[in-house]
């Protein structure tokens, strides 16, 4: 993602408008909520990990085709078939990469889709933030929604080439939704993630909502509309708040140029890490991303109409490990383990590196000793029982 001179563009009008939104045309719905509620900290954290560990992605490169087969395995793990995950190969101004497509078929227009969106793709550094913040949430919601009967149909699709210049949303838009000229894919809205990664240590209690308000002129009011039902249901299923910023310069704009309704997630906060080497899972706010995706998954049941009502085989856990706080962090000395319930006895806490590697193991003790770590970014891995969950941890002194 590049937007060197985004900011500079928003008025006061806009900078202002994290007020709160007008959400009379939509209602709160449970389930909805109970979904949002199954976003995995630990899940996103490791995901992150694992993209940084996947090295710099860049298009063409070894690195970016594993990064490609470990998406792949992902959905598979998830329960998706073979036959829902295309990969859509191109070569482009250059560089030739391939495209990943999952498809979720929907109960009442199968043939009208939602697409939601992200590149895969990074330049110089691992781009933890940009993007594999946008992949770790496209992968959870994928997980979270799988077998969820939503009326409309779902593309999850991992772009390649973003930062050679949107070559594959590009070639994706002109080959694959328009032939000849000709539109063959019914689109309903493109939802787009890009850059959600925060910066440690910021405020980050607000996320832009990317709304088109260049390019063609005739799908700038449709992507008001669902911009405003993005930041409503930030709002309704998420603790974040909500402000808007003018599209641009990511994976949505080829579609935005063929006349398709756009809108997107971007960091409010805006970090100078992509494009560095510093783009790395240290300088990002998990918890951050942890929130919009619980933003994604509320918004994306509603632009495709999931069903209001919990399957049999939705479980919502109450108190789960995944509400455990580690605290403080960033820590000095010394971080307290505190548990959702105070029926979890033995359980151990490991802090490792970002490979992996451990560094020291405590068993049931809620207040470890870090006085002699360094100063940095690692990762604390909780286990207790058939739970584990894993958390980004900070020293600074």
């Amino acid at each position: 993602m590049d937007r060197n001179h985004a900011m500079k563009k928003i008025s006061t009008f806009l900078l202002a408008s994290v007020a709160v939104c007008n959400m009379n045309a939509q209602s709160f719905i449970q389930a909805y909520q109970d979904r949002a509620n199954m976003v995995s900290q630990t899940n996103i954290t490791t995901a992150l990990q694992d993209f940084a560990l996947l090295g710099v992605k860049k298009t063409g490169t070894t690195a970016n085709n594993n990064a490609l087969e470990w998406l792949k395995t992902k959905y598979l793990s998830y329960g998706y078939t073979a036959n829902q995950i295309v990969e859509d190969p191109f070569t482009l101004g250059g560089y030739t990469s391939k495209n990943l497509i999952i498809t979720k078929t929907g109960t009442v227009y199968p043939n009208k889709y939602v697409i939601i969106c992200g590149h895969f793709d990074s330049i110089t550094g691992t781009g933890v933030n940009d993007n594999g913040s946008g992949t770790s949430i496209l992968l959870e919601a994928a997980r979270i929604l799988k077998d969820v009967p939503t009326e409309y149909s779902i593309k999850f699709i991992h772009f390649s080439g973003e930062e050679q210049g949107l070559l594959g949303s590009t070639h994706y838009a002109n080959t694959v939704a328009y032939q000849g000229g000709t539109r063959v894919l019914d689109i309903k809205l493109v939802f787009n993630l890009d850059q959600v990664g925060g910066v440690m240590g910021n405020n980050n209690n607000t996320v832009y909502c990317d709304e088109d308000q260049g390019g063609l002129s005739s799908n700038n009011a449709a992507s008001a509309a669902v911009t405003q039902q993005l930041r409503n249901c930030t709002a309704l299923y998420s603790p974040l708040q909500t402000a808007v910023d003018p599209a641009e310069a990511t994976d949505y704009i080829p579609f935005e140029q063929k006349g398709e309704v756009i809108t997107g997630f971007f960091e409010r906060i805006r970090s100078t890490y992509p494009h560095t080497v510093n783009d790395t899972f240290a300088n990002t706010d998990p918890v951050y991303i942890y929130n919009i995706g619980k933003a994604s998954v509320g918004a994306l049941q509603h632009f495709a109409v999931a069903t209001g009502t919990l399957g049999t085989h939705e479980t919502v856990v109450k108190n789960s490990l995944e509400d455990i706080k580690i605290y403080p962090n960033p820590a000095k000395d010394f971080i307290n383990i505190e548990f959702p319930n105070s029926g979890i006895k033995n359980f151990t806490f490991e802090v490792t590196d970002f490979q992996g590697r451990s560094i020291f193991k405590r068993t049931n003790e809620t207040k470890i000793n870090v006085s002699g770590l360094e100063n940095g970014a690692y990762l604390g891995v909780l286990k207790a029982g058939e739970q584990t969950v894993v958390r980004k941890v900070m020293i600074e002194r």
